[in-house]
């Protein structure tokens, strides 16, 4: 039922400031066009010239404070691409989508509202203490598990024909977070979330321990501790080459040393 799920949508996506109608769209993008570096839209890479271009704010901001990047992407999306998920005239958007990003901004609005009126009741320590901080570790784990999961030296890259859906959907990596596994509904079982697009959370598991064996080397999983995982990650995986229909990260490091 749209209804219902547009319902619960909104329930839990406007309290954490997130616009429901725009994150779902533009994440349905990214399943669409997974590993596509010109269409992707989630972590995909820069170029190596887009690198050397880029400005020093958008560097430290894309390499070096990633983790705090959500609430800015929702208002101005990635490098080289432009937009927002509050406007309905994002090129993120089609016409008939209108009324539902403007749904989504209203609410988001109000919500902003509810904020400052109980932050004009109760004080800023309030809104420290009981929004801004759960607000914070909610914006890094995003952060943290969808950069994971497109981001490793060993996954390829695409460009123009030499990508398809299948190849995209499996250049993606399971990870492991222990105890967390379970309470984000298996969200470590990303290779299957992304071959299966409407597949149920709690068959996950049983799809991943199908899918391996037929897959074989091609399904990419890391037992890495997530630190260390995410320490690899940030200092190898800077841009992609300028050419090439499939390539890999590589970092400015190694780009020296060469």
């Amino acid at each position: 039922h749209k209804w219902l799920n547009d319902l619960i949508g909104h329930l839990s996506h406007t309290p954490i400031l997130v616009p429901y109608h725009g994150w779902r769209i533009s994440h349905r993008t990214h399943h669409k066009n997974t590993a596509n570096i010109d269409n992707d839209e989630s972590w995909y890479p820069v170029t190596e010239s887009q690198y050397k271009e880029m400005p020093l704010a958008q560097k430290i901001v894309r390499y070096y404070v990633f983790l705090l990047a959500y609430p800015l992407y929702l208002f101005k999306r990635s490098p080289n691409k432009e937009g927002s998920h509050f406007l309905p005239s994002s090129s993120l958007f089609k016409p008939s989508e209108k009324w539902d990003i403007i749904t989504s901004t209203i609410l988001l609005i109000g919500m902003v509202g509810l904020l400052g009126f109980l932050t004009y009741q109760w004080g800023w320590m309030w809104l420290l203490k009981y929004y801004a901080a759960p607000y914070i570790v909610f914006v890094i784990w995003l952060d943290l598990v969808t950069f994971l999961h497109h981001t490793e030296p060993e996954l390829p890259w695409y460009r123009g024909e030499d990508w398809t859906f299948l190849k995209g959907a499996i250049s993606s990596i399971d990870r492991n977070y222990g105890l967390i596994n379970h309470i984000h509904h298996d969200i470590g079982t990303h290779v299957a979330h992304h071959i299966f697009l409407n597949i149920p959370h709690y068959n996950l598991l049983k799809a991943t321990q199908a899918i391996k064996p037929v897959m074989g080397e091609y399904f990419h999983k890391s037992e890495e501790p997530i630190w260390k995982s995410l320490w690899n990650s940030s200092i190898s995986c800077h841009f992609v080459a300028d050419t090439g229909s499939k390539v890999y990260y590589t970092s400015q490091n190694k780009l020296a040393k060469g």
